[in-house]
């Protein structure tokens, strides 16, 4: 027995703006590689019964979702999040974050998309461009369940 006792690897779910579609993959993979998955949102939400799933409701609020999850991740914690600045603060704390898309960001790539992120506010902002991304198809589902599927295998390797 050692002195220093294992934590367990957790998924961390940006869930306000996560769409249902990623969250079926992720309650599916949580009760399949029985790995605790942890929904945080401003609002109620509704999360299978399981022993690997629930949810953490915490005030409405700027970026108040965003800052609970950064201070809870840790190590090998996997973090879904579309929120760039979100995904920037975990990447520097060492931990894993891919989007809903299944996009991985890492210390190499955050600061360009950073930079996208700002560059495209200023054009909304201006009027020259309107809406946000497409919609989930089929291929981006499949991308992310593969990139999870990935990211989880080599994470509960390492233990």
């Amino acid at each position: 027995m050692t002195d220093q006792q294992e934590v367990p690897l957790t998924v961390w779910v940006d869930a306000d703006a996560c769409p249902n579609v990623i969250k079926e993959i992720l309650f599916r993979a949580a009760d399949r590689k029985q790995i605790p998955t942890v929904l945080v949102a401003n609002q109620f939400l509704r999360v299978p019964q399981s022993a690997y799933i629930r949810s953490v409701q915490v005030a409405s609020g700027f970026d108040v979702a965003d800052n609970y999850i950064a201070e809870h991740c840790q190590g090998d914690d996997l973090v879904i999040t579309a929120d760039i600045p979100l995904a920037a603060d975990v990447v520097d704390k060492g931990v894993l974050a891919i989007n809903p898309r299944g996009e991985l960001y890492t210390a190499e790539n955050i600061r360009q998309r950073l930079n996208m992120r700002d560059f495209m506010a200023e054009l909304r902002d201006a009027g020259m461009v309107s809406g946000g991304p497409p919609k989930l198809g089929q291929q981006e589902r499949q991308q992310f369940a593969n990139q999870l599927d990935r990211l989880l295998t080599k994470l509960l390797r390492k233990r």
